[in-house]
């Protein structure tokens, strides 16, 4: 590949999943990954398109920050020592639990392949037992119920109270909808046991979007659960899965519906289609959307309400896994962009300044980036209990001398962000190495999201043990 190499690293033959050396290369406007594997030949992917954004946006000092406690030892080298190994850079902020392999819907997308010959579920008893794992690994950690579709359990309840009575303050729920829109007081149920937040897979403003991306019209099953999450105060979180060609011509639309919910939905957190587990169409350029693409997209679909230079990269893990904006929200749901703090944060991304104030990143304590994530995204994700009094710079208290504008004052965050996974394709071994998402493997050890869901050309993966691992491959239309 002609080009000019803009950094090394190391990533993984797509085929046969070995470690292989790798360069981040320029070529034009756009950034790739360009690797050689000795066995199966010469690979390259797009990461990144908008070149003059790539270097500036991972600007910044950044402290490693080891794990306090590794069950892993350093033998065959990331990332095949994951538990965390020693080599592991970063804390833990979220921990992912799949509590079945179960699920309602047969998506043609699906990072976990779920439904497929599931397994057994695990008992309300051995999750429980993980959590106590947890916390011997170093938790109490924000918490993310996931699958399969974790509202299929009958138990579900039981296990949010049992967890939450273990000291997991923070609960969150991967889920599609369709239990939430099927059972009015379901939602009720759920924020008595304690879930914090339901992270609501939310494709588009379509059916058709969501026939090519989940297999059946669902637009009003979506709506109908926001609308009973709204009735019972439990605040949501809309995840939509952006396949280009498909729903990227929604991203305005689904921020519009996004506001026209609050405060019950806190944010949007968009993820750009990675290609492991059950996907449809191919790994082709042509089929990727990267951050500055989203970005763009953002502000041009929504008429430069928000604008691209109020999305900033993440900090406390490695700033091209994710990005974020913070904004307020009033009573009108009139928007306005919140005043970058120092710190901030986003789905486990402590945030900051691309400019000065990263480099204070290097005289932070170790984890102190991902500590402020998790409260962040309690903050701000959950439902508002009251309106937040704003000043200039952000949260402030009651200003008594002048009642009006207090009242003028009291505004609501929200958030739009996103989170880019890594397939065998496009991953990057520094990337992974500064992951702060983990899932709890079967071994009871703590792997980064995208090492536990890698899956090879040929369905191999590296620690999930899934029997759903062949993907359709009809295309998305």
């Amino acid at each position: 590949m002609t080009g000019r190499v803009l950094s090394t690293t190391e990533s993984l033959c797509p085929v046969c999943l070995q470690r292989v050396a790798a360069q981040r290369i320029a070529e034009g406007d756009s950034v790739y990954l360009h690797k050689i594997c000795p066995d199966h030949g010469e690979f390259q992917t797009v990461i990144w398109r908008g070149l003059d954004s790539f270097e500036r946006w991972g600007e910044g000092c950044r402290t490693p920050a080891r794990p306090p406690v590794c069950a892993s030892s350093v033998d065959r080298g990331c990332p095949f020592d994951c538990g965390l190994c020693p080599d592991h850079r970063q804390h833990t902020c979220c921990v992912v639990l799949d509590v079945t392999e179960r699920c309602n819907l047969a998506c043609p997308v699906c990072f976990a392949s779920a439904g497929a010959a599931a397994k057994p579920d695990p008992t309300a008893d051995e999750i429980v037992g993980w959590c106590r794992k947890l916390l011997e690994l170093g938790g109490p950690f924000n918490l993310h119920l996931s699958g399969g579709e974790p509202t299929v359990r009958r138990d579900l309840p039981e296990i949010i109270r049992r967890v939450r009575a273990l000291g997991f303050t923070y609960i969150q729920l991967n889920t599609n909808g369709v239990r939430f829109a099927l059972d009015a007081d379901y939602a009720q149920e759920l924020r008595e046991a304690g879930l914090t937040c339901v992270f609501l897979q939310f494709d588009g403003v379509t059916d058709e979007a969501y026939r090519a991306i989940r297999g059946k019209p669902l637009l009003e099953t979506k709506r109908q659960a926001i609308s009973n999450c709204a009735c019972h105060e439990l605040g949501v979180v809309l995840v939509p899965t952006l396949v280009p060609g498909v729903n990227t011509g929604h991203i305005g639309d689904i921020i519009r519906e996004a506001i026209r919910h609050a405060p019950a939905v806190r944010a949007v957190h968009f993820q750009p289609i990675s290609y492991f587990g059950r996907h449809p169409s191919s790994h082709a350029d042509e089929n990727r959307i990267t951050f500055p693409e989203v970005i763009r997209l953002i502000e041009q679909q929504t008429g430069g309400l928000f604008r691209t230079e109020q999305f900033y990269p993440a900090s406390g893990e490695n700033p091209y896994c994710s990005f974020h904006g913070k904004f307020w929200l009033d009573a009108e749901k009139r928007i306005s962009p919140a005043p970058r703090p120092q710190v901030s944060s986003c789905c486990g991304s402590a945030v900051e300044s691309q400019q000065s104030n990263l480099v204070q990143l290097g005289a932070a304590k170790p984890g102190e980036g991902v500590r402020r994530a998790q409260r962040f995204v309690a903050q701000h994700w959950s439902y508002p209990s009251q309106p937040e009094p704003v000043g200039a710079s952000g949260p402030v208290g009651i200003d008594t001398a002048s009642f009006d504008r207090f009242l003028a004052d009291k505004k609501m965050s929200f958030c739009i962000s996103g989170m880019a996974f890594q397939d065998a394709w496009n991953i990057d071994l520094d990337r992974l190495r500064e992951c702060f998402l983990h899932v709890l493997s079967a071994q009871q050890k703590l792997v980064p999201l995208c090492a536990y869901n890698l899956t090879g050309g040929t369905g191999q993966t590296l620690y999930r043990c899934s029997t759903g691992t062949a993907a359709a491959r009809e295309v998305l239309v």
